[in-house]
């Protein structure tokens, strides 16, 4: 890792330069940085340092519109999103090719993607993809400047009997798309198998792998089952594959998991795969938030941070729905940024504590325009105090003036009562 990266990491994340390269060196921190992606403002990820967000965009051939993908994205980015995920699907390759491209021109955040999406595309079925196709694919991106790339390696030919016990057998789209192709072919799946020449392409890189859940469990009837830890055991395997070919790793976990199995599936992940980050989606505690499954995501996220896990990718209202709007994606990264910043608070960190401290120094002494500065969301603090305008001495609508706990008892009169 180059040096002006990790003295980057180490400004950002207030962390020394050794425990940092300790981290880095056994695996429990990653620094997502691909060596093609221009301006790149690169992103630890892991032990001792901050919980990170992703925010998913993408277009879908349903809605193909480039411009609003990069309004997502920016919006994104606004919000607070360390990282963002393009999960394009679409008709022709040629779409995902542009939208892609012009993402990764537009975007100085660490960007991944999901090749197998692209592979299906471009081999016209699922059961005609082959190694040779996913690797041209995978290079191709890795050349453009991807920084990760999602990998459901773990998802192999016994997964298939394990998944029909299940209400719901599969939700992920790559693990879909891997168990059809093993059913139809009746061979073993082409990215276990050939997992090493993946590795080669991602060290020459430096792309961080992210070994996908693609048996991920769909609703709480499913959670923590046989094909789930089946498949958590196999991305333990490939982590120390990785890890061999000197290739940065992360583990993408559940999903759908009730609030008393979150700390287990936390020190599993962290036992099994050789406490490699962990990336949970959620984990959502319920099956039936749909319109605000974003926040039982940020109640789930906030418990898994707090547990030790260390990147959360967002959910937002329209989870289980459709595609998500622009609105859709800024409430998603904010919600889920509370997550994160709860869980760092409750673990000590000492960054969000000062930031912590900040805002209730701005409320002690009624300096509205610090609030706003320092409030998770700017702009929604903005839009409500244009609402309820602010009183003449400084108060708010909730007490007034008269009545304002701050101001009944003043510091003077503690001064006073402490003699």
């Amino acid at each position: 890792m180059k040096n002006d990266i990790l003295n980057y990491i180490v400004k950002k994340e207030s962390i020394g330069i050794n425990r940092l390269k300790s981290n880095i060196a056994q695996g429990s921190a990653v620094i997502l940085a691909n060596k093609n992606h221009k301006n790149i403002r690169p992103v630890a990820i892991g032990k001792g340092l901050t919980t990170k967000v992703n925010a998913n965009i993408g277009a879908s051939s349903t809605d193909l519109n480039l411009e609003a993908e990069l309004k997502k994205l920016n919006v994104a980015v606004k919000a607070g999103a360390d990282t963002i995920m393009d999960l394009t699907i679409a008709d022709d390759f040629k779409d995902i090719d542009k939208i892609r491209k012009a993402i990764i021109q537009n975007c100085n955040q660490p960007l991944g993607t999901v090749p197998i999406y692209q592979v299906a595309i471009e081999s016209g079925s699922l059961k005609d993809m082959t190694i040779e196709s996913y690797l041209k694919v995978y290079e191709k991106q890795a050349k453009e400047g991807v920084d990760f790339t999602t990998v459901h390696a773990g998802v192999t030919k016994k997964a298939l009997e394990l998944v029909s016990k299940r209400l719901i057998p599969v939700v992920s789209r790559g693990g879909s798309f891997l168990l059809k192709w093993m059913s139809k072919n009746n061979k073993e799946s082409f990215l276990y198998e050939y997992f090493d020449e993946i590795l080669d392409i991602a060290k020459e890189y430096n792309m961080t792998i992210s070994l996908g859940d693609g048996l991920r469990p769909g609703c709480i009837a499913d959670s923590t089952d046989k094909a789930q830890i089946y498949e958590l055991k196999v991305l333990g395997e490939l982590t120390l594959k990785a890890r061999e070919k000197d290739v940065q790793v992360i583990v993408e976990g559940p999903g759908h998991i009730p609030l008393n199995e979150i700390k287990k599936n936390i020190e599993l992940e962290k036992d099994i795969c050789s406490n490699a980050p962990f990336y949970v989606l959620g984990p959502l505690p319920i099956d039936t938030a749909a319109g605000y499954d974003h926040i039982a995501c940020s109640i789930g996220g906030a418990l898994a941070a707090y547990y030790g896990a260390d990147f959360l990718c967002y959910v937002t209202p329209k989870e289980h729905i459709g595609l998500p709007e622009i609105e859709d994606v800024h409430e998603g990264v904010v919600v889920t940024k509370l997550a994160a910043q709860i869980a760092d608070i409750a673990k000590g960190n000492k960054k969000r504590n000062f930031e912590s401290k900040l805002m209730s120094e701005a409320r002690r002494n009624f300096k509205w325009n610090d609030m706003e500065k320092y409030a998770l969301d700017p702009k929604k603090f903005e839009d409500m105090i244009k609402e309820s305008p602010r009183l003449t001495k400084g108060g708010c609508s909730m007490c007034g003036d008269e009545f304002c706990a701050l101001k009944v008892y003043r510091k003077k009169e503690r001064r006073k009562n402490s003699k």
